[in-house]
């Protein structure tokens, strides 16, 4: 079985929303299997801060394409790509979709923002692009894949921007007559009210797709009773390695050792689990 027959298996068995973890780097995606997650997020976020970068389009996709090449070859899990607008207009779509399906990945993101897009949390004016260039983006995009399980997932910014909730209904309808296989309903409210009323107009039509950055209080447990599919985490790893980080240059920096520090960080050991060295040695014998 392919990983996008994987992902959609999973979805259509219902067995709860699918837990995605975002991840930037081979490490993160199997520290997210280990943890039991169930899907990656190839973010970003995550991907544009690793190099020290902000999210706005900044970074091509070369840059997003090899990190998500590089944890799909390092989990078992199905890769769900965080594809920004697809990198242009149409057939900069078609070409995403093209390179990221030959690479294994399960599922590509788009999301109907004008390009480049800066990151939906940043303090900056989000534009969205009419809705009939952006279903013509899905079309080809969908028209463009070989693999019939290989998802498209249309993310609608309409909240983000301000447009309101008859908006992103209007939009999410339309990019759902357009072929898309699920829809990211994205918002940056401090609850989840918002993404609750959406999905209740939206009466299941296509699986839901939610991100729940700023309204983190909600469990993926009760989103899933409101008809969310997928919940995505899609930035805590990478927050929580610059806290731990921090804490520890800082921590080393003071004591000029790392004695009181070893106690608390996983060991040389642990990182060659991680990196399956014992059976990288088995092939040398």
């Amino acid at each position: 079985m392919t990983k996008a027959a994987h992902l959609r298996r999973l979805i259509e068995e219902g067995r709860g929303p699918v837990l995605t973890a975002g991840a930037h780097d081979g490490l993160g995606a199997v520290l997210a299997e280990r943890a039991g997650y169930r899907a990656i997020w190839a973010s970003g976020l995550e991907i544009s801060a690793a190099h020290a970068l902000p999210d706005a389009g900044l970074l091509g996709i070369s840059d997003y394409l090899a990190a998500a090449r590089i944890m799909n070859q390092a989990c078992g899990l199905p890769v769900i790509a965080d594809c920004d607008t697809g990198f242009g207009n149409e057939l900069n779509a078609a070409y995403t979709v093209q390179q990221y399906e030959a690479a294994g990945i399960a599922a590509i993101c788009i999301e109907d923002k004008v390009f480049p897009k800066v990151n939906s949390f940043a303090d900056h004016r989000q534009m969205l692009v009419p809705i009939a260039e952006f279903t013509h983006k899905i079309r080809v995009a969908k028209a463009t894949q070989t693999d019939p399980d290989f998802m498209v997932i249309a993310r609608t910014e309409s909240l983000i921007a301000g447009s309101g909730m008859d908006e992103a209904l209007r939009r999410a309808h339309a990019y759902a007559d357009a072929g898309a296989d699920a829809i990211l309903i994205h918002s940056k409210a401090k609850t989840h009210y918002e993404v609750e009323e959406f999905m209740g107009y939206w009466a299941g039509r296509l699986p839901v797709v939610i991100v729940p950055t700023t309204y983190y209080e909600w469990t993926a447990r009760d989103a899933g009773r409101a008809g969310a599919s997928i919940v995505i985490h899609a930035n805590q790893g990478l927050r929580a390695t610059v806290s731990a980080v921090t804490s520890a240059f800082t921590m080393m920096l003071n004591d000029g050792c790392s004695s009181s520090l070893e106690g608390h960080i996983a060991s040389v050991k642990e990182i060659f689990e991680l990196q399956r060295m014992d059976q990288w040695l088995e092939l040398e014998a």
